[in-house]
């Protein structure tokens, strides 16, 4: 009995490191980024709307580690303006491209006001590369607005390669408003790629964000 015991708790001791170091899953990911958010804006809201500087730091912090900047700007660029940007037009953009997401990101979050929000659980077979975390945020009135995040597993981690907010999928709108912003600077890569924040306001104003 001792004997049998003993090599149970050997074996418990040996799987704790395996356990310790399990990567959560996608849904994890958001529900632990979606929590931590919701109770830095709890304690700091009103700071934020008064520095947004610092709101853009924060949600730097808690959100730039499961984002997937690189996917994203590329996908918004395409293939078609990806292949022509130089390295340093690239890294550009993707700098620009991080801080209006974030804004974009960061002007919605400024309007919770301590709705209902749950993060719904997977459903069906889950691909172990691509997963969608849906979320349902009810307001006040008991109007629920669905949310959902296109997850990619990247180095036994998962971060966010797209999400769509009540019908609108933002990879699209921005990839809709790059096309457009290089037709009306003649392809000038350089002056898009700069006056990406004000592109990025415009597809604010049409999503209906404010």
């Amino acid at each position: 009995m001792l004997k049998t015991l003993r090599n149970s708790l050997f074996a418990l001791l040996a799987a704790l490191p395996l356990l310790a170091v399990a990567a959560p899953s996608a849904h994890q990911v958001v529900e632990q980024t979606t929590t931590t958010l919701l109770e830095d804006l709890k304690v700091n809201k009103e700071q934020y709307r008064k520095e947004p500087a610092a709101f853009y730091a924060a949600l730097n912090e808690i959100l730039g580690p499961v984002v997937d900047v690189d996917g994203i700007s590329r996908g918004v660029m395409t293939v078609r303006y990806s292949r022509q940007a130089t390295p340093e037009q690239m890294q550009r953009f993707q700098e620009n491209f991080k801080r209006s997401l974030m804004q974009f990101y960061g002007n919605a979050l400024l309007e919770y006001n301590n709705q209902d929000i749950r993060v719904l659980p997977p459903s069906g077979k889950q691909d172990p590369q691509r997963a969608a975390v849906n979320m349902e945020i009810k307001d006040g009135n008991g109007t629920v607005y669905p949310l959902s995040y296109t997850m990619v597993s990247q180095d036994d981690s998962w971060k966010m390669r797209n999400l769509i907010i009540n019908g609108i999928n933002v990879g699209k709108l921005f990839r809709d408003q790059f096309a457009q912003s290089m037709q009306n600077n003649r392809n000038d890569l350089d002056k898009v790629i700069d006056t990406w924040a004000d592109t990025v306001a415009k597809a604010r104003q049409s999503s209906g964000e404010s």
